[in-house]
């Protein structure tokens, strides 16, 4: 799921009608989900939250602008928060599938649509600043939106994009692309804020103020407090109390939990408390958290037992939220709590059902799904048990020098077992696409051209989603090779069924897209996928002969030929 999160502040916390007004802009947008909207009375302004695919957010957050500007006077703006314009800020977040350079790419694109279409200056800022001086935000709206005029005039303060020209309705927008913010809370078995500040100092990325033998501050020639760094960079943190939970909180805001995580904070927190004579009794996620954020917890307590961290996600996310300690204060339920589920597609699905449920799915008189699902199935099933074999390996001492590439296995092998369940239901859709498009009308000549387009934009994305299969049924065999000559003896023959099961799942989906070529008229497409997928699949069962004459010798020639 490719998915970026979009984060814009708008300069109106007071008139709801203005506030739903941009939200309806948001929500308007094909793909794109609101999950929350924050106005504030006393800051006169607004955080809103929404999510979706890059091309999706790009337009919405657009949109959302647009209508700001158009309802929203920053001349009769007062409110107790920085700002410089009706839009303030607008950042796009990588949450899954997507790089950072997207990111900065969507913030260009979308400023570049501003200062045209809007007249609204417009200036880059984190990721995407072009000057060092502008990567922090603070900088930018430094004199707010009363200094902008003169700011403007100024050469080093041109904006990126749009006019140099002060614009009083709407001043100026400062858009970017930063990592996800995770608002995240370590729970003390104490009251006192103290105790929880002075692990905080500890921890945050700014540290404390240096201090002399006598308690004194140390302060350099500037004046300013000379600070001891604190354990953790992209951290900032404080310690309080909340009486609703009756203990002390570390409080903290991860800014880039991919160098910072929650687990790893997590446990330098243990061991400060631990010095403190304090226990840590769990911890709180406050807002969403990216999935992938708990996969590498799930990861890293799994390898502190000793075991392999290639599981399938829903269990290192059950690991994760049991040692985090993410149930103490507040339920934590992870179809909520974790943005990528709260956005995914809505069932059934097909790989959702029980295997009976699908096999009778199957067995009746309709097309889908069909053989391009079932093969896909196979795959998934092949990919599993390339894993079962990896972790029956890991952990074993008399294996212990393969213990390396096995964990690697087992984290690759699931990720490809949960494309191939992805394909089980792409490859229904992709077939149910093509029946729609069979089905248009075709009565007048326009009617004709559209199905002709319809059905060609069908064929092939219905022969693009077996190529898929059978290209990752490619790199599965190359991981089932590994297992089958160094994983673990007695598991020697699930390996062999892993091996006859993917070639299975290439067979399939190689049947799949040669079913589809003749009715594709794109001539380049055609031939393309022809000599692609003949490619793999010479290549696929020239390996796996060679794999089986293995795979015999280890189970016994003889035994097996009866």
């Amino acid at each position: 799921m490719k998915l970026v999160e979009c984060v814009p502040n708008f300069s109106e916390g007071r008139d709801k009608e203005k506030i739903q007004a941009i939200c309806r802009e948001i929500e308007s947008t094909p793909g794109v989900k609101l999950l929350d909207v924050d106005p504030g009375e006393s800051t006169n302004r607004t955080v809103v939250t929404f999510v979706g695919p890059p091309e999706a957010v790009k337009e919405a957050a657009f949109k959302a602008i647009k209508k700001a500007a158009e309802i929203i006077d920053m001349s009769q703006h007062k409110g107790a928060h920085p700002r410089i314009g009706a839009t303030d800020v607008c950042p796009f977040v990588p949450v899954s599938g997507v790089t950072m350079e997207e990111c900065v790419q969507l913030a260009n694109e979308l400023g570049e649509r501003v200062g045209r279409e809007l007249g609204i200056p417009v200036y880059l800022y984190e990721e995407a600043a072009r000057r060092p001086e502008r990567k922090n935000l603070a900088n930018i709206r430094s004199g707010e939106y009363e200094g902008l005029p003169e700011k403007l005039k100024n050469p080093d303060w041109f904006p990126d994009y749009g006019p140099a020209v002060f614009n009083p309705k709407t001043g100026a927008t400062v858009i970017g692309a930063r990592e996800f913010l995770i608002a995240y809370n370590i729970n003390l078995n104490t009251r006192d804020k103290r105790l929880a500040q002075e692990i905080a100092l500890n921890l945050r990325e700014t540290g404390r103020a240096k201090r002399d033998e006598n308690g004194q501050i140390v302060r350099g020639a500037d004046g300013r407090p000379i600070m001891i760094p604190g354990k953790f960079k992209f951290v900032k943190a404080v310690g309080w109390y909340i009486e609703d939970y009756g203990c002390a909180q570390i409080s903290l805001n991860l800014t880039n939990y991919k160098i910072s995580p929650p687990h790893l904070v997590f446990e330098e927190a243990v061991k400060e408390a631990e010095q403190l004579g304090l226990r840590v009794t769990g911890s709180e996620v406050v807002g969403l958290i990216p999935k992938e954020a708990l996969l590498m917890a799930g990861r890293y307590f799994l390898e502190k037992q000793g075991k392999s961290p290639g599981v399938p996600e829903e269990e290192l996310i059950h690991i994760a939220i049991r040692s985090l300690g993410l149930n103490d204060v507040a339920p934590f339920d992870p179809k909520k709590k974790i943005i990528e589920y709260r956005v995914e597609e809505s069932g059934p699905f097909l790989f959702n059902l029980s295997l009976r449920q699908f096999v009778n799915e199957i067995s009746m008189e309709t097309p889908t799904p069909g053989g391009g699902s079932v093969a896909a199935y196979c795959g998934a099933l092949a990919a599993a048990l390339t894993s079962m074999v990896a972790n029956l390996t890991y952990g074993r001492k008399e294996y212990e020098t393969e213990w390396p590439k096995m964990k690697e296995v087992a984290l690759l092998t699931q990720k490809y077992k949960d494309e191939f369940l992805r394909l089980v239901d792409e490859d229904t859709k992709a077939f149910n696409r093509v029946i729609e498009a069979i089905r248009l009308p075709k009565t007048t000549e326009d009617q004709i051209k559209i199905r002709e387009e319809t059905l060609e934009k069908a064929y092939q994305e219905a022969t693009l989603v077996p190529l898929e299969g059978l290209r990752l049924t490619r790199r599965l065999l190359d991981l089932i090779e590994i297992v089958l000559i160094k994983g673990n003896k007695n598991s020697i023959s699930d390996a062999g069924v892993a091996l006859m099961t993917n070639l299975a799942a290439a067979q399939g989906t190689f049947y799949n897209v040669k079913i589809n070529l003749p009715n594709i008229h794109d001539e380049n497409f055609r031939m393309k996928a022809k000599e692609e997928s003949h490619q793999i699949l010479a290549a696929m069962e020239e390996k796996v002969a060679n794999l089986k004459e293995i795979l015999f010798n280890e189970l016994g020639k003889e035994g097996i030929n009866g």
